[in-house]
């Protein structure tokens, strides 16, 4: 290995089998894919492997027929030199709404004996109360917490109304009070410019002791940029994938940085050789999830993002939703009227589920008239059932919404989740009659349906439709001499 002699190594974490394919390849990525090259990327010396959370566990139970919490145990006998890691969206866990506190906490006690070492917490809104009961149980189970800021702008670059650079330092020295292990600046939607992170990076060094690391996606193509200024400021941490599964709305490959760092004082030790080798083996596995790989477009960043900073998933849904309704020419209304909602409604960084929510609301907006139309998604983030944004919510439109809310006109300033009852022992009752077992509980108590659904297929009760079946490569290459024959004009036999 190179640079074992240096001073302050920039330290890895590998996204590869986490967020790598959950962002190319739909999250599609199946355990038995992950097994054969484990070791492999135990050997490499990364800081740590996030493997698990984000939609893992929710498309493990809809579409593959896994049990989520089997990939976790079976890594981590395999990778047992590497600390594994997992994302988990606070007190909304795995899931799309907060659940109640013992929900959460027989969660994060079950992930840490299956395996996970550290655990990346975030909140959608930076609302640092939905991540206390997490954090707190991550601790007293004497795992590593690192907690999030979800990076957000309003300008083309840091500064602005709200997301300043005293924003993220006061963010920051909260999250150290709460006990944080070490902070990660979350960029989500690759928006972070190569200066902006030098200047965040070296601002936080100077004002938190706990470790720094940097996620950012290459979605807007300035990821390897910024990664390389971000070590230049003395970030401790940075995220990146194996090529294959990098690039596009994922993250910067490692292999460059690799060799753009080598001889530096950053230089990060790792064997570009060994990077290589876990390279070839996934591609040799890639054709089984090709059709989930985005080919409608030539470019593999979207610099869409460098002009309005929607995520490209956002767009997706907009144009999805007045295509519905045969209004797709006044998408660029909807465009002037999404930064519009996001100032009234207080800012909130545009990540799952509060992006889904302007979103929505923008395009009835323009459809239907300002707030004539309000889903209850809208009114329950007014009633703040969803936590605190980074601004106060405009006072006129949070009366014009829970005008007729049945909760009530008088927004919530407690933490959302003490509005919740305890949900365990429903779970409980649910699956009651095929099992017990803690990790099956806590699975329905998060997908009362899906959850379920697989729980019936897991212990035989129903049997799972033909699309979760596993596509092997020898159903790829069997498809691949169909489309040859095709193409050859030969007679083309049924599959």
């Amino acid at each position: 290995m190179t640079g074992t002699s240096n001073k302050n190594p920039l330290k890895i974490t590998d996204l590869t089998l986490r967020d790598g394919h959950q962002s190319n390849l739909a999250t599609r990525m199946r355990t038995e894919d992950m097994l054969p090259i484990a070791g492999e990327m135990n050997k490499a010396g990364f800081y740590s492997m996030e493997v698990w959370g984000g939609a893992t566990f929710d498309v493990a139970c809809r579409f593959l027929n896994e049990d989520p919490w089997d990939r976790p145990r079976a890594l981590k006998k395999l990778m047992p030199d590497t600390p594994l890691q997992m994302l988990l969206r606070g007190q909304n866990l795995v899931g799309y709404r907060n659940y109640a506190d013992d929900v959460v906490e027989a969660f994060v006690r079950h992930a840490a004996e299956c395996g996970i070492d550290i655990f990346r917490i975030f909140d959608a809104l930076n609302d640092e109360r939905n991540l206390e009961t997490s954090c707190k149980t991550v601790k007293s189970c004497g795992k590593h917490a690192q907690l999030s800021i979800c990076y957000s702008l309003t300008e083309p670059k840091m500064g602005g109304p709200v997301f300043t650079l005293d924003y993220y330092l006061d963010k920051a020295r909260t999250l150290e009070a709460m006990g944080a292990d070490s902070i990660c600046i979350k960029d989500m939607a690759g928006l972070i410019a190569p200066d902006d992170a030098y200047t965040l990076v070296s601002a936080l060094k100077k004002t938190v002791k706990v470790p720094i690391l940097l996620h950012t996606h290459y979605t807007s193509g300035m990821g390897s940029m910024s990664l390389l200024k971000a070590a230049e400021a003395g970030v401790d941490m940075i995220d990146t994938c194996v090529a294959p599964f990098a690039l596009r709305t994922s993250h910067p490959a490692i292999e460059p940085i690799i060799v753009a760092l080598q001889g530096t004082p950053r230089d990060t030790g790792l064997d570009l050789a060994q990077m290589l080798k876990i390279g070839e083996y996934l591609e040799s596995i890639a054709p089984k999830y090709r059709d989930f790989l985005n080919t409608t477009r030539m470019s593999i960043i979207d610099t869409n993002v460098l002009v309005h900073q929607t995520p490209g998933g956002m767009i997706s849904n907009l144009v999805a939703q007045l295509r519905q309704s045969n209004a797709l020419h006044r998408i660029d209304e909807v465009y002037e009227e999404v930064p519009k909602v996001r100032k009234e409604l207080g800012y909130p960084p545009l990540v799952t589920p509060t992006s889904q929510i302007v979103g929505v609301q923008a395009v009835q907006n323009v459809l239907a008239g300002r707030y004539k139309l309000v889903s209850t998604q809208v009114m329950d983030y007014c009633y703040g059932l969803y936590g605190r944004p980074p601004a106060p919510i405009d006072p006129e439109v949070q009366k014009m919404v829970l005008k007729h809310y049945k909760r009530g006109q008088e927004p919530i300033t407690s933490r959302p989740a003490d509005m919740l009852e305890p949900e365990l022992d429903k779970a409980r009752e649910l699956v009651k009659d095929f099992t017990s077992d803690i990790g099956d509980i806590i699975t329905a108590a998060i997908y009362p349906i899906t959850g379920l659904r697989f729980l019936k297929w897991k212990y035989g009760l129903e049997e799972p439709p033909p699309e979760v079946k596993a596509k092997t490569l020898e159903d790829v290459q069997r498809e691949d001499e169909l489309i040859a024959k095709a193409k050859a004009g030969q007679l083309v036999e049924k599959a």
